[in-house]
């Protein structure tokens, strides 16, 4: 067959495959334009989930006639004024988004440009242009589409349920409003109201974090809110802020994870695992924290280019990012100190039953141990040596019972003065206006993984040479990869030179590592920094052996305990960042307010 140019509908429809996949995609590009000319107030109507109608209104500073006309022309666009896709400063600017919307529905725009004397109609069936002409709008914006993909009918079997399309559209609209708690977004479904975001009040946007937390509140709950850490970094001309959420407060599922890049929501797996490697230590390898991060970048730095989608940027620099993410929710929790999440208390309140409005207990897979690990043996005493903070209760023979517990008063320590041990394993303190509940092992363990990790960091990582290389063949992709990061994994303790072409050979390992699969740790980590430009199994694996070490050199659950040893053991924690939660993600204590007591009791 010869060589023909396509039609234009037919290059239409093809172009809109790649931006509209179903009605969700539709409402992204819609209201992204709304907030790129403007708009205070985004209002989305939808009929069977989108299926039937979608009506976005909005007012912005509108449109006249001429630009009418050509809004519905492919690559036609105000948002490159000097043609420059480096500096890209708005949502849209391909130029795709209507044209594409108006080749596969039946797409009628109104609007009435600002100062203007009245508003304009066009509309587009298929591909099929009518108007403009004369209509009545009050300033801004009104686009409906009827019949999404009725001009490509094979396209309709893959869409699903109204309510799966529903659930589409609120995530997107959740998403484009965290950036924007100066917009107020809301949504109705065949006349019933279904998401509704106020704008922050003027008041409110004097402080952009406390503006931008109320709106995540709204958004991810007010547990979040509540239980959130705020953060902020700048390094090389990149900004990094946001809100990270106690490691207490998780998940069982990555979705509550919210990325934002120059105020675009994206998917990114740099930032996801950035995030993974944060947490690595806070939390069970099944849970999953809550954070809303936003990175503003200069635009030279960052491509925006990637996909007509725009869900995807590639940055110039990712390790320098990645770090940036990792370092910055870290200090975030090291400056929460002790703090658990305050659903920990609501868990534990609803467990006694009839306390309803209160969340549920967490899910059985917190509490998971975390799997055994072959280390070495020297290490792990060594280390037991150097950072037990306990080692008069150690020596102690557990035999040996306490002494009964004294009346000390109560001062004004945040984690109380302990009153009594119950089952050799929880600690009961008394707080000014509360009391205190306290898993031993788990309080210690954590105290011992930072003493460990604090003196890994003031150290190193010890080395063990091994007697002879182990040769690890691997792609030379891989090879290069894995080579040009030899000093940093050097600084991990793993020491790697080239061996030919297509293997390299291990001379040193982390001496904790014990007795390990180098070739699989190796071939893992080729592959991460390939992929990814960071190597997360090895800091990963020290992490896991770290943890693994201090839960089996922290106090064991039945040891019984002096009253000046659990005294001993809650000033510890005040003081020791992360104290909040053991090395698996669970709590190490319960605080009850006497106001809960009360209720517990009917008192209140």
């Amino acid at each position: 067959m010869s060589i023909r140019l396509l039609p234009p509908n037919l290059v239409n429809q093809i172009a809109a495959g790649e931006v509209i996949e179903r009605p969700a995609s539709v409402v992204k590009e819609l209201v992204e334009n709304s907030i790129d000319a403007g708009a205070s107030r985004v209002v989305v109507e939808l009929r069977e989930g989108g299926k039937s109608f979608i009506s976005v209104t909005d007012d912005g500073k509108g449109m006249s006639r001429d630009e009418l006309l050509l809004a519905i022309e492919r690559h036609a666009t105000s948002k490159l004024p000097d043609d420059d896709l480096v500096h890209i400063g708005f949502f849209g600017f391909r130029g795709e988004a209507l044209p594409s919307i108006g080749a596969v529905g039946r797409l009628s725009i109104t609007s009435r440009a600002r100062d203007a004397d009245q508003a304009w109609q066009i509309r587009v069936e298929g591909g099929e242009r009518a108007g403009p002409e004369p209509a009545a709008l009050g300033q801004g914006t009104r686009v409906e589409l009827r019949d999404l993909f009725f001009a490509v009918p094979a396209r309709l079997k893959f869409l699903k349920t109204a309510r799966s399309e529903q659930n589409a559209v609120v995530e997107v609209l959740e998403r484009i409003a965290m950036a924007h708690p100066e917009v107020a977004i809301s949504l109705s479904d065949d006349g019933r109201n279904v998401l509704r975001l106020d704008a922050a009040q003027a008041g409110l946007m004097d402080s952009p974090d406390a503006a931008r937390l109320k709106r995540l509140g709204d958004v991810m709950g007010r547990d979040f809110a509540d239980n959130a850490v705020a953060l902020s970094v700048e390094r090389e001309g990149i900004l990094l802020t946001g809100f990270a959420g106690l490691p207490t407060l998780n998940r069982a599922t990555a979705s509550a994870q919210y990325l934002f890049v120059n105020g675009r929501p994206v998917r990114d797996r740099l930032l996801q695992g950035a995030i993974r490697g944060a947490y690595q230590d806070f939390l069970a390898r099944d849970r999953h924290p809550l954070v809303a991060l936003f990175l503003e970048s200069p635009p030279e730095l960052v491509d925006v280019n990637v996909h007509p989608a725009k869900a995807e940027v590639r940055f110039q620099d990712p390790a320098l990012v990645r770090g940036l993410i990792v370092g910055a929710i870290r200090r975030a929790l090291d400056a929460a100190g002790h703090r658990a999440s305050t659903t920990v208390a609501g868990a534990a309140l609803a467990s006694f039953g009839g306390m309803s409005g209160l969340a549920a207990p967490a899910g059985p897979s917190v509490y998971q141990a975390m799997p055994s690990r072959s280390f070495n043996a020297g290490v792990v005493q060594q280390a037991m040596a150097a950072f037990a903070p306990l080692s008069s209760e150690l020596a102690r023979p557990s035999g040996v019972a306490p002494a009964p517990i004294s009346e000390t008063p109560v001062q004004d320590y945040p984690l109380g003065v302990a009153r009594a041990q119950i089952f050799g394993t929880y600690i009961v303190a008394q707080t000014k206006d509360g009391m205190v509940i306290v898993d031993q092992h788990a309080a210690h363990e954590r105290l011992v993984l930072e003493r460990m990790k604090e003196s890994l960091a003031g150290t190193g990582v010890k080395r063990q040479a091994l007697l002879i290389p182990e040769i690890v063949e691997l792609p030379a992709r891989l090879v290069g990869a894995l080579l040009a990061r030899a000093q940093e994994l050097e600084e991990l303790g793993l020491a790697i030179e080239p061996f030919g072409n297509d293997a390299v050979a291990v001379r040193e390992v982390p001496a904790m590592l014990g007795q390990s699969d180098v070739k699989g740790l190796v071939r893992d980590l080729a592959e991460e920094i390939f992929e990814l430009g960071a190597a997360f199994s090895l800091k990963e694996k020290l992490e896991d052996i770290c943890g693994t070490m201090a839960c089996h050199g922290s106090v064991r659950a039945g040891r019984q305990l002096l009253p000046a040893e659990m005294d001993a053991l809650l000033r510890q924690m005040e003081a020791t960042p992360h104290s909040g939660q053991c090395n698996h993600g669970r709590p190490t204590y319960v605080e009850l307010k006497l106001s809960d007591i009360e209720r517990l009791f009917g008192r209140r």
